[in-house]
């Protein structure tokens, strides 16, 4: 009866407690709680390396809450020219980090992937705020994650064949497919593509990264999916959409070639350290392998504690 204390309140349709459907619900990501750890207790975090983004954070940050997924949201602005700090201010539950000068591409997501992992993230997500990829792919990269099937997604803009349906430059496709073919041979892989700026990562896997000794600039990208594959984690890719805009960041064609160039010289420096030819910071030898974060890891920590 209304106002009943000692009742439990059931819903239509059978002899279900409520308080056992919220908590299904609420571990399934059907409702969003920032206390509480969105899938399978493991607690996801988007972060984007953000530069003069102002005209498109927003879209790109409403689609990434709709998934209703994500625990957390940093966004690390690299010194932009224009409103990019102010609007992501204006977003609610978004943590805002700003460099006082401008890092790289490379070197702004060193900082947040630093600044995740000293969050406590299980599960991090890799998203320009440019809207270039659709966070609609968010649930399944976190499923492949989270359920421990493996540690790396990739959104390829390759598989189905959306580069060029979504406006990619035919010269740049051209030279994406090149660049994939020789890294591929030189890293003994099968990926459909490495050149994409959209990533999700585990907690152990980017703990293991010595990121760095990666470049600050745009070849960090490439850098990174090499020194997983020299750890032997697997990758797994999904088909990604992808759109070519005005407001959609985008290097140069002179910056491309120095790209394309530092993506050969890092295939060759993993197959020459593979050999055991040369010595690379980058690729390690297995006996210096290891955790690499410098700062404690509050996830262990939290963990480890027992109850006071």
């Amino acid at each position: 009866m209304p106002g009943g204390s000692g009742r439990k309140k059931m819903i239509p349709g059978g002899p279900v407690e409520m308080p056992l459907v919220w908590n299904v619900a609420r571990r399934s990501g059907i409702l969003f709680n920032g206390s509480n750890r969105m899938y399978l207790d493991k607690k996801v975090i988007v972060v984007m390396p953000a530069y003069n983004a102002a005209r498109t954070v927003r879209k790109t940050y409403e689609e990434v809450r709709e998934q209703r997924l994500v625990d957390e949201i940093i966004l690390v602005d690299d010194s932009s020219k224009d409103d990019t700090v102010s609007v992501a201010r204006s977003l609610a539950g978004v943590q805002v980090h700003v460099h006082d000068s401008n890092k790289g591409y490379g070197g702004n997501q060193k900082t947040c992937y630093r600044l995740a992992l000293e969050a406590g993230a299980d599960i991090v997500i890799m998203i320009h705020p440019d809207y270039q990829y659709t966070p609609k792919l968010i649930p399944a990269m976190v499923s492949i994650i989270g359920n421990e099937l493996h540690p790396c997604v990739l959104g390829s803009r390759i598989l189905g064949g959306y580069a060029l349906k979504g406006g990619m430059p035919p010269w740049k496709y051209f030279a994406n497919r090149c660049l994939t073919l020789a890294e591929n041979m030189l890293l003994r892989a099968k990926l459909s593509e490495y050149h994409t700026g959209y990533r999700a990562f585990s907690r152990q896997l980017l703990r293991q990264l010595e990121l760095d000794n990666n470049s600050d600039d745009f070849v960090f990208d490439n850098q990174m999916l090499a020194q997983i594959l020299w750890h032997g984690f697997t990758i797994a890719e999904v088909s990604c959409p992808t759109k070519y805009f005005p407001e959609a960041s985008s290097i140069n064609l002179r910056r491309s070639v120095k790209y394309g160039f530092g993506c050969l010289a890092t295939g060759l420096k993993y197959r020459l350290a593979k050999m055991g030819l040369i010595d690379s910071r980058l690729f390690p030898k297995r006996s210096d392998a290891g955790p690499r974060v410098k700062t404690e890891d509050p996830a262990a920590t939290q963990k480890t504690q027992s109850p006071s």
